[in-house]
């Protein structure tokens, strides 16, 4: 009663499930990451951005102005101390800052995606007190 044409179909349907399931567990593990990294940039371009507004100018004429050359000199050593690439634009009241990381996959990597680049922008604002 055994059919020839029926030998190996479990065995192609095991193979699909077992890769059905590796490349979901790969979008777990790895998108989990992925948003791990994503909270790491933008808690470094937060920080940065905040390390940068703290330089501040013309305080005793009365004025809070960003000294734009310290504050960028500021949120770029920030991002160097911690091994981080990154952009620091500087405005008169504002420094903002762009931080940019690779994440290396682990499990998708076996389905050829061996890393992805994620990016977070942040912004301090110096403010009036």
């Amino acid at each position: 009663m055994n059919d020839e044409r029926d030998r190996g179909v479990v065995t192609a349907f095991v193979l699909g499930l077992a890769m059905c399931f590796m490349v979901t567990a790969g979008m777990a593990v790895d998108s989990g990451r992925l948003v791990a990294a994503r909270v790491e940039a933008a808690d470094h371009a937060e920080n940065a951005a905040r390390v940068g507004a703290q330089q501040v100018t013309l305080l005793r004429l009365g004025w809070r102005l960003l000294d734009p050359v310290k504050a960028k000199r500021a949120a770029d050593e920030y991002l160097t101390v911690h091994g981080v690439s990154g952009q620091v634009t500087v405005g008169l009241r504002t420094v903002s800052v762009t931080v940019t990381l690779t994440q290396q996959t682990t499990l998708l990597r076996l389905v050829g995606i061996g890393s992805r680049t994620v990016t977070a922008t942040r912004t301090a604002e110096l403010v009036e007190s």
